[in-house]
């Protein structure tokens, strides 16, 4: 059964950690909102080359198997609606600083507004502190003003930009970052 934005009722969400039996849903929800997202002349031959090896069920298998809690998943009714994946040790494109990367937070567009992003960058930010990091950096897709608003709300600072190349077309892309202290 379907729920739009205004019954569902908040305290129906459920967060927990990914584990390998959800790497196919995972897979889909990745994809999903990726396309909506980022699709914006539609699924050419690089797009379509890019996720389909971003989001391949073994990739993500072997991120929950290395690393046991940096992929957090959002439940409604025991289906994935939101996920939060932490990358460790990623080199931040603007400052050069090697640091935790908030690789994805990705919400399906039925789910949105619902308090499903805050809490998913509360628990990865939490994760990140409990293995002793000051900080997280990300970056987003200049054109996605959604994303950047929700991002400053959660008290994300621009740092600058940087170029994001798949096989020939580049994107340019703010790169936020965030003190915990």
């Amino acid at each position: 059964m379907l729920h739009n934005k205004t019954t569902m009722p908040d305290t129906s969400i459920n967060y927990r950690n990914a584990q390998v039996a959800d790497v196919n849903k995972l897979s889909i929800l990745y994809k999903q909102v990726y396309i909506q997202t980022y699709g914006t002349t539609g699924v050419s031959d690089e797009f379509a080359n890019f996720i389909m090896k971003q989001f391949a069920p073994e990739k993500l298998a072997a991120t929950i198997n290395d690393h046991p809690g940096a992929i957090i998943v959002a439940e409604f009714q025991g289906n994935l609606v939101g996920v939060a994946e932490i990358a460790f040790d990623k080199c931040c494109p603007v400052n050069q600083i090697i640091a935790p990367e908030l690789s994805k937070l990705y919400i399906l567009e039925w789910f949105c507004g619902k308090g499903i992003g805050h809490a998913l960058i509360q628990l990865a930010e939490a994760f990140v502190a409990s293995k002793g990091y000051p900080h997280l950096w990300l970056w987003v897709l200049i054109s996605n003003q959604r994303a950047i608003s929700f991002y400053k709300k959660e008290n994300y600072l621009t740092i600058g930009q940087a170029p994001f190349k798949m096989e020939v077309n580049t994107y340019d892309n703010y790169v936020l970052w965030k003190d915990f202290a």
